[in-house]
């Protein structure tokens, strides 16, 4: 048996203990620079939000189908029901590629049908057939044009290949004032948290890393040795040796001087 291992019976046990509470101590000593790396990483999120990141604006347009048995004397809650699921096929007829070029020979617009349709998106209001088409763009009137002439000619194809009895406009899209993304203050905010996570991460894994021997007790824990006495170093204890050492040069030179 080595001496290691008759020294320190903990010699092959590979867990690294961790004291949570000198862990807590150390992390409080480096407060400031995880609070200095929280405020960098938010105002490099700031910066980069404004000058990166174009700002895009929604214009939001409103549809109703009316199908051809919500015009009869009666309506069964089966008929709702079936309306209800035909909402599904005016979605996928709303970004179809007749539709969107459509759009783009009315509007006069030089973009791919793909780029168009990763613009729009379509949703329906919880238990209604209320179609909200979405239209994002740097443009707020772009966006608001383009958003009116999907819900035109998506509303002649509804009509005439689903055999709707008509299509009513609830509201004409909105001329946004404020862009709707990116958001400024999420960006900030996801950078400090950031920044915050990252400083923490690399001060604990330092932590964890660092087998130095620093008091007493780590000489007991780690190398299995009793301490007997120790030592404590002053401040000034360097600084004296070193004045020593310059007055015993001086003496010696004064010594050589008189001789002569």
């Amino acid at each position: 048996m080595s001496y290691d291992k008759m020294t320190n019976p903990e010699f092959d046990n590979d867990e690294i203990t961790i004291d949570l509470t000198e862990l807590f101590m150390v992390l409080w000593s480096e407060i400031h620079i995880i609070l200095l790396s929280g405020i960098l990483m938010a105002l490099l999120a700031f910066v980069g939000t404004k000058l990166f990141i174009t700002p895009l604006y929604t214009s939001t347009t409103q549809m109703y189908v009316l199908t051809k048995q919500d015009s009869n004397s009666s309506v069964t809650y089966s008929d709702l029901q079936t309306g209800t699921q035909l909402t599904k096929d005016y979605m996928v007829l709303i970004k179809s590629r007749p539709v969107l070029e459509q759009v783009i020979s009315v509007l006069n617009l030089d973009i791919e049908v793909e780029k168009l349709a990763d613009m729009i998106s379509v949703e329906t209001e919880t238990d209604t057939r209320v179609l909200n088409i979405s239209v994002k763009n740097e443009d707020p009137r772009v966006a608001k044009e383009i958003a009116d002439a999907v819900r035109e000619a998506v509303g002649i194809q509804i009509t005439e290949i689903m055999d709707a009895e008509a299509v009513n406009t609830v509201q004409e899209g909105n001329l946004a004032t404020a862009p709707s993304s990116p958001s400024v203050m999420k960006n900030v905010l996801i950078g400090g948290i950031l920044g915050l996570i990252v400083s923490i991460g690399i001060i604990v894994l330092i932590f964890v890393l660092d087998d130095t021997v620093k008091t007493p007790d780590d000489v007991e824990q780690y190398l299995g040795l009793n301490v007997l006495t120790s030592i404590p170093l002053q401040a000034g204890t360097e600084k004296a040796k070193k004045s020593k050492k310059v007055r015993g040069k001086t003496a010696k030179k004064l010594m050589r001087n008189m001789k002569k």
